[in-house]
């Protein structure tokens, strides 16, 4: 793709601040805005169903905002306004994410596309579309468990027809979740749950891609179109359909050895303040693409979770730690009791010790774990010294 020339030069080491602040990791938290301001200025926040820590939507605010409760940062979600409107939606953004209830106009064009496709995954038989619906109308939000059961059998693939049927809906954007239970979706009719100033699809794909580029950018900080494209999942096409009228700024980055874009806001004043300190979810959107962060941070970010144990590096779950707007280390937690585990341990060099040290207890307290206890370090000889940072913050 060709376009403007850039007029704006970016070192690595600027970008990579513009980075760290477009995902409100350098500076001053928002405190006032809280969870709600994060999710709006992200964009989206990943769900997943592994919770070690907690689960990952309440390890990225945590990451950003310090020890936020957990039943806040929930409450925050899914809880309404009292004139019943919701904050947020569920749906298939950069994955299943977390969304700003205002974003629900401009993924028409996703939902659209859904629309058009004649199948989904798995056989629906004759009528179960349509039963659900008319259940849904009925009855009122309900779990998938209330619309006749989630599974056919114990296997999680397995799903019964119902809860197909459910999911095809959500797709189509006929039905939304906007609420869980636990962590069991509940599910509505757009047509109700959704406020009808945002509920019709009338802007076209090109207006939704549009926001969502721009979105993006303002997220990303600065991107190139790879980066960009992967926030929301769209197409290269898509992006380069509408990057020139977007309002991101093409910019070079040294060392980057491709195009790339810049929020103008990003670029008005140099990021400062404060850098943040603290394990990051394995799904957190600052280390969503692995080559941005490759590029960024000089760190090979790769979720282990679904490797085979003997195949793992790092470990089941392990969460990069970030301090002083690098990525310093590894930590694949769990919980014993009380105690937070640090199963394996994996730091950058021994500059690095203090600063994990630091994030483990901070999580720790936030999980209300009463200590830490180290098992594996990778540098055996880091081992410890990492043991007597964590008692000298404990004593």
């Amino acid at each position: 793709m060709t376009g403007p020339h850039p007029t704006v030069t970016l070192s690595a080491d600027e970008a990579r601040r513009i980075a760290l602040r477009a995902q409100g990791l350098l500076g001053a938290p928002d405190r006032r805005s809280g969870v709600r301001g994060m999710l709006r200025h992200l964009g989206a926040v990943q769900l997943d169903t592994i919770s070690v820590l907690a689960r990952s939507h309440e390890l990225v605010p945590y990451a950003r905002l310090g020890a936020v409760g957990r039943g806040t940062v929930e409450a925050a979600y899914w809880n309404r306004d009292r004139d019943g409107r919701p904050h947020s939606f569920e749906y298939w953004s950069h994955a299943a994410c977390v969304l700003p209830l205002e974003e629900w106009p401009h993924f028409a064009f996703r939902r659209r596309a859904y629309r058009a496709r004649p199948l989904w995954h798995h056989d629906l038989p004759e009528g179960s579309y349509e039963q659900v619906i008319k259940q849904l109308r009925a009855e009122g939000p309900l779990t998938a468990t209330e619309l006749g059961g989630a599974k056919r059998t114990g296997e999680w693939w397995d799903w019964s027809a119902s809860k197909v049927a459910v999911e095809r809906a959500l797709m189509y954007g006929e039905v939304v979740c906007v609420e869980r239970r636990g962590w069991k979706r509940v599910y509505d009719l757009a047509e109700r749950a959704i406020p009808g100033d945002l509920l019709h699809d009338d802007l076209d794909d090109t207006e939704c891609v549009r926001r969502l580029v721009a979105q993006a950018g303002q997220a990303l900080g600065v991107g190139t179109r790879s980066d960009i494209a992967d926030y929301h999942r769209l197409r290269a096409d898509q992006v380069d359909a509408v990057l020139a009228d977007s309002g991101l700024v093409p910019v070079d980055v040294e060392g980057w050895g491709r195009p790339a874009w810049a929020d103008a806001a990003a670029l008005a004043t140099a990021p400062r303040g404060r850098h943040r300190t603290t394990l990051l979810s394995p799904f957190d959107s600052l280390i969503w693409e692995r080559p941005r962060t490759e590029r960024i941070f000089g760190f090979t970010h790769r979720l282990e979770a679904y490797v085979p144990k003997a195949r793992r590096v790092y470990g089941y779950f392990a969460m990069p730690v970030l301090a002083g707007g690098r990525l310093v280390g590894r930590v694949d937690p769990a919980r014993a009791g009380r105690t937070l585990v640090a199963r394996q341990v994996t730091l950058a060099n021994r500059r690095a010790v203090p600063d994990v040290a630091r994030a483990l207890v901070e999580a720790a307290g936030w999980v209300d774990c009463a200590d830490v206890r180290v098992e594996r370090v990778d540098a055996p000889e880091l081992r410890e010294p990492l043991i007597a940072e964590l008692a000298a913050l404990t004593a």
